[in-house]
């Protein structure tokens, strides 16, 4: 009996090959949809007499190979001239683009194997079946990069008024990039909007020298430029820059502090021996009941610990009651809420997709690439926990500003 698995690796005969029977059936499909696409322009089907038809066929380009989903089919595109106000000009196909060699399916194919990390070598292997017979060389790679450069411009552009964002969530990761002929990480500033229906959008991402008061307050005013309305709550790590920016470009705003960055500081404040204590009592902090008891819990954390560690203390005092702003939301949204995470995650996608590249030669190039991450679909953002509630955050809000 055959091996189930050299089955499958090994190219049947074409008779029983569906995908070469469909291949051969593809090139009359593309040939009859050409022909209508250019019957329409034209307003006459071919041979068609009409009044009002509005320009006339004359033969085809020369046949080229176009790589479909279904592999490389030969096609040849009608060719005609249509009448204008001011004369007449070529018709142009839009299913067919002239010096097309790929269809765009196919494209969104290559681009999404190289935005998760595979390098060319291994895209052209595994899309081998489809792009028989033509080169898929970086540049190609390069050329369909190079079509995100202009969607990420127009992204980063766009007006931010149309979709109330409840909850804002700030943080930055470091990216190699060559700057002035050498190697350097470098912040790229990330913001995600979490809007009333619980929908996570990327808003931001903005690459800066540095994540000081004042590149974060760009960050703040590029998006006020946008007509971004001041959110009701904003989620961010302890970047003394960032927070300050915050609180001066949103005065409204709650802040909440991530609870996980501030126990790995307060873990590094003291001795190794005692972190499983440390833990414990944090956590009787960050996971209370209700707010009551994690005040409480606060308390008694600052008297033990104040004798014990008093550094710990001081970096827990720091954070005040930013920690706890959580408790002041639905229950059902604190484990969103108490953390950065739903933004850490993205980062850590990042992260990984930055191992692959090693590093970028510019600026541009990482932040269409990362946009990419999110525009190709490769990253994905899942409801907020307890996004059903976010109706009576805002109305708590309006009933306070009333």
């Amino acid at each position: 009996m055959r091996d189930r698995s050299t089955e499958l690796l090994s190219p049947p005969g074409d008779f029983h090959d569906l995908e070469t029977l469909i291949r051969g059936r593809i090139r009359d499909v593309i040939v009859e949809i050409l022909d209508e696409e250019l019957g329409s322009g034209l307003g006459a089907a071919s041979h068609e007499r009409v009044a009002d038809r509005r320009g006339y066929r004359h033969g085809h380009r020369p046949a080229r190979k176009l790589q479909t989903s279904f592999g490389p089919v030969p096609v040849e595109v009608p060719r005609g001239r249509v009448k204008t106000e001011t004369g007449t000009k070529e018709f142009e196909s839009q299913v067919v683009r002239r010096y097309e060699r790929r269809t765009r399916r196919l494209d969104a194919a290559v681009l999404t194997s190289y935005l998760a990390g595979t390098n060319t070598r291994k895209v052209k292997l595994a899309l081998r079946p489809l792009v028989e017979g033509t080169a898929l060389s970086r540049s190609a790679v390069s050329r369909l990069v190079k079509r995100l450069e202009g969607l990420f411009e127009t992204w980063r552009g766009r007006d931010l008024s149309q979709d109330g964002y409840v909850i804002l969530v700030l943080d930055a990761i470091r990216v190699p990039v060559r700057l002035a002929r050498r190697v350097v990480k470098v912040p790229v500033q990330t913001v995600i909007g979490v809007k009333a229906t619980g929908e996570k959008e990327l808003l931001e991402l903005r690459l800066s020298p540095s994540e000081s008061l004042k590149s974060w307050e760009g960050v703040i005013e590029g998006l006020a430029r946008r007509n971004l309305a001041a959110p009701r709550l904003v989620m961010l790590d302890g970047n003394a820059g960032l927070i300050r920016s915050v609180r001066e470009g949103w005065p409204e705003a709650r802040i909440q502090r991530c609870t996980k960055h501030k126990q790995e500081n307060l873990l590094a404040k003291a001795p190794k021996h005692c972190h499983a204590e440390l833990k414990r009592d944090y956590g009787a902090i960050s996971h209370a009941e209700d707010r009551e008891g994690a005040e409480k819990a606060y308390e008694a954390f600052c008297r033990k610990w104040a004798k014990l560690v008093p550094e710990v203390v001081t970096s827990l005092q720091e954070a005040g009651s930013d920690l706890l702003t959580f408790y002041d939301f639905p229950s059902e949204m604190w484990k969103s809420l108490r953390t950065t995470n739903l933004i850490e995650r993205v980062n850590e996608e990042f992260r990984r997709r930055v191992k692959t590249q090693g590093s970028f030669p510019t600026e541009g190039a990482a932040l269409t690439l990362l946009f990419g991450l999110f525009a190709s679909g490769t990253i994905r953002l899942r409801k907020i926990d307890g996004y059903q509630r976010l109706g009576e955050v805002l109305a708590g809000a309006e009933r306070r500003s009333a």
